[in-house]
């Protein structure tokens, strides 16, 4: 299987995030749930960790892991919130201070946040400011979380104005991806997820692009080689993109990371994030970038005609639907995305596959027809 087929996708995949004393490892292996606990006694020095989860990943994953963390002498509960989105809000945020209390926690104490991306980014923003910030590291257990919410160190709740408004900087001690969580992951949580690898592909590297398109059937297979490629060929070029510019700062590399977000952040906020998983906002915010890269002839229509079907090959939308709320709400909403500076949208769009760049002088009605003529559907 093209790049892929040289590694043994049984055998421990290390990515490293360097980031001077705030460094640490991704370790990516089938199975490795069962070793969290040895591993992480030896990552920090927390004796006691509070493991935080939702309801759907608690009963198929939480007790393998606490059964693991025990026989590694690490002593912690497991709290299991509502699972999506929902979960990301003050209310639950607070009630995570509370057990956190209620525990004994203090500041020797660990965090673990084991499932998707709002599990990682809720425990996360609460690892942040709890104590003025205590150790947290991630178990991701979603395609989407292993590939893009779990590294890189933004922490997060929503505002009902926007998508992850109030948050921190915080980056884990560790990433633990146990590649076998996937076997039990919704196909469309998966799809979901492909949408963020999709991503790396177009920002930054072509050739991994044209590895996606070859690949696309094994992966939706569930291959393990394809997946653990996949995974770490995401994880690598995030974490080199975040090695370099670890907060987003102005001109840095790391904003390139939102493409496709403006606009599927805008969708999210519209409908108070019901209706569309993460992955498939992002896409259709690909899709969406894509076209306004094109009236800006920034691209070739073929290359904007081969993301979009690899898109939609990946059983991802295009198109918003008839119920969606109107144009000019969602235009409205892209101005409260955290990429506005002053006032002013900034946009990630392609100039070819494998290179992008931040755009900040896109004119207001000029976005605006973009989510005007986007098909319904």
């Amino acid at each position: 299987m093209n790049s892929a087929s040289h590694s043994d996708s049984g055998a421990a995949r290390v990515v490293r995030v360097e980031l001077g004393p705030r460094s640490y490892e991704i370790r990516i292996q089938p199975g490795l749930l069962l070793k969290v606990g040895q591993l992480l006694a030896t990552t920090v020095k927390a004796r006691r960790v509070l493991v935080v989860t939702d309801r759907n990943i608690g009963p198929v994953h939480g007790r393998p892991l606490a059964k693991a963390l025990q026989s590694a002498g690490i002593s912690g509960d497991l709290i299991e919130l509502p699972p999506g989105e929902g979960a990301k809000t003050w209310e639950v945020c607070k009630s995570l201070y509370d057990i956190c209390f209620d525990q004994g926690l203090d500041r020797s104490s660990c965090l673990v946040a084991l499932g998707g991306g709002v599990i990682g980014d809720l425990t996360g923003f609460v690892a942040a400011t709890f104590m003025r910030g205590i150790d947290f590291v991630q178990v991701p257990t979603t395609l989407l979380a292993m590939v893009d919410a779990s590294v890189g160190g933004k922490t997060a709740i929503d505002h009902p104005r926007s998508k992850n408004g109030i948050g921190a900087f915080h980056q884990p001690r560790a990433v633990f991806i146990d590649s076998d969580a996937l076997k039990t992951l919704p196909d469309r949580d998966l799809k979901s997820g492909l949408a963020e690898v999709i991503k790396y592909g177009v920002i930054e590297d072509a050739a991994f692009f044209a590895w996606i398109e070859q690949n696309l059937a094994a992966l939706l297979a569930r291959d393990p080689e394809a997946l653990s490629y996949a995974i770490e060929h995401s994880c690598r070029s995030k974490a080199r993109i975040v090695g370099e510019d670890e907060r987003e700062s102005e001109g840095g590399n790391r904003a390139l990371l939102n493409y496709g977000h403006t606009f599927g952040h805008a969708i999210e906020a519209c409908l108070n994030y019901q209706g569309y998983l993460h992955g498939e906002a992002v896409a259709i915010g690909m899709a969406l970038a894509g076209e306004l890269a094109l009236r800006r002839k920034l691209w070739k229509p073929e290359e904007a005609e081969r993301v979009e079907k690899l898109i939609l090959r990946a059983g991802l939308p295009t198109k918003l639907r008839l119920s969606d709320p109107a144009p000019e709400l969602l235009h409205a909403a892209t101005f409260s995305d955290k990429k506005t500076r002053g006032g002013q949208l900034r946009f990630v769009l392609p100039t070819a596959i494998g290179k992008t760049a931040v755009f900040k002088d896109v004119p207001e009605a000029e976005a605006l027809k973009v989510w005007q003529d986007v098909p319904r559907a």
